[in-house]
């Protein structure tokens, strides 16, 4: 082989000598990139169309470009294509393919636009379908959060702060706090769509280029909804894949902390949800165990989404406009956040709908910890007591009932008016756990009234 056929034919007119084998292979990014070829194609079609309808290209080589390309792309699909180092990356690839198909027209496919504007076009539009994906399976994750919040709006369970029993709240209630989580994280990803959905095709190397390209059209056929205003910018930015990562890293410290919850819960200490056996696994040593393996690898995977987000900060923060080689190492990270996203959101919407409340258990816990101790000093406010003096009797209650060994309603009510005489008979009423949860019946409260019609309101929109 000589040295000129040792180089890229694409590139290597003004060099002396042959890419050192290493390099090649240290350069090349056709291993990974080679995911983007379905965009990279859908690109080129664009191109060429707008190519041919602005006088640049002729009908024919149009066509011979479409039937090549659909070849290639079939090829690909069925595994048959050969993906070679020496050519670098995805776009080289198919060209060289293309060009061994067609002849002289796949080399004319490239008139007017460089590997530069190429690549961010073939990013952008992967990351965009990769939104879709994702915003798609968030909604059915949402839409299991929803089934099984109906199924337990009556059920109560401990509230927690500090992971200290709080006030009793409902089941239902705590799965629509996640309900809230997600509509977040699909907002982001929508506002993040909008702003990648521009396209940089025909900003070619990083100025422009001299042909009288409608760029308008390409974008129109690629379905973005305008060009990047600036030939720089267009092909250097790389924000669009930072914001996503961040809403990806936002999303996975989400379900790392329904997975968290999950765990707790399912252990032996809580007992208050049993995991479908098809999402756990069992111990080589110790035959009693049920590990919760789903939930605690989408707790492990937070970690690697956060660093794929440091990663990229990092790449971006020093480069000068406008493209660099630095920016193939966008790709990986990107890629991997995609597929550890779309893999968690599928654990968890597949498990959740067949999670099963342990009703008892989780009634007993809420009856522990003095979980009414709030509502006994909203009693005496509303029976005329300063809130801090309440709080104060109340204080007296809880020591009281420790000192006795039982929880607040089952002080005789001797005792509690002992310390306040405003308690009457009545506070038995609020010192239930149910007659908690049904008090805070008001919009975004626990009451099993109010995460029905939350249920009801979602549907609506649904």
């Amino acid at each position: 082989m000589s040295q000129k056929e040792a180089t890229n034919s694409a590139w290597g007119g003004r060099f002396q000598e042959s890419t050192d084998a290493f390099v090649a292979e240290f350069t090349a990014s056709v291993n990974f990139d080679r995911r983007m070829a379905t965009e990279d194609i859908a690109g080129s079609l664009a191109h060429a169309q707008m190519l041919v309808e602005a006088g640049i290209l002729s009908a024919a080589d149009g066509e011979a470009i479409r039937t090549g390309l659909a070849q290639v792309q079939a090829e690909i699909d069925a595994g048959e294509f050969v993906w070679s180092v020496a050519l670098e990356d995805v776009h080289m690839n198919i060209e060289k393919r293309l060009t061994d198909l067609i002849g002289d027209a796949g080399k004319r496919l490239h008139t007017g636009r460089s590997r530069n504007d190429q690549v961010a076009t073939d990013i952008r539009l992967y990351t965009r379908a990769a939104i879709d994906r994702i915003t798609a399976e968030i909604e059915r994750l949402q839409q299991g959060i929803v089934t099984v919040a109906e199924r337990e709006a009556d059920t109560i369970m401990p509230g927690f702060t500090h992971l200290q029993t709080a006030q009793p709240i409902t089941f239902g209630h705590h799965l629509l706090a996640w309900y809230e989580m997600l509509c977040r994280d699909k907002g982001r990803f929508q506002d993040c769509r909008r702003r990648l959905n521009v396209s940089p095709l025909g900003a070619a190397a990083l100025a422009g280029t001299t042909y009288p390209i409608v760029r308008e059209r390409s974008a129109q056929l690629l379905g973005f909804d305008g060009v990047c205003q600036n030939s720089l910018d267009a092909v250097s930015d790389r924000d669009f894949a930072i914001e996503f990562c961040a809403a990806s890293a936002t999303l996975l410290m989400h379900l790392s902390r329904f997975a968290e919850e999950l765990i707790l819960w399912n252990s032996a200490a809580f007992r208050f949800v049993d995991l479908p056996d098809r999402f756990c696994t069992g111990s080589s040593i110790m035959p009693q165990k049920k590990n919760p393996d789903a939930p605690e690898l989408v707790r492990g995977k937070t970690g690697r989404v956060y660093g794929h987000l440091t990663a990229l900060l990092t790449l971006m923060k020093s480069q000068p406009l406008a493209y660099n080689k630095d920016n193939q190492e966008d790709k990986e990270p990107l890629f991997d956040t995609v597929d550890t996203v779309l893999g968690c959101l599928r654990a968890f919407a597949d498990m959740l709908p067949h999670l099963q409340a342990q009703r008892d258990n989780m009634l007993a816990a809420a009856k522990q910890g003095f979980s009414t101790a709030t509502d006994l000093a909203d009693y005496l406010v509303r029976k005329g007591l300063a809130f801090r003096d309440a709080h104060e009797v109340v204080g007296k209650a809880v020591a009281l009932a420790i000192d006795k060994g039982c929880d607040l309603p089952e002080l005789p009510l001797a005792d509690l008016q002992g310390l306040s005489p405003l308690i009457g008979e009545d506070v038995y009423a609020v010192l239930t756990v149910q007659g908690s949860v049904n008090a805070r019946n008001h919009i975004g409260g626990t009451a099993p009234a109010q995460v029905k019609a939350r249920i009801a309101a979602i549907k609506a929109l649904s």
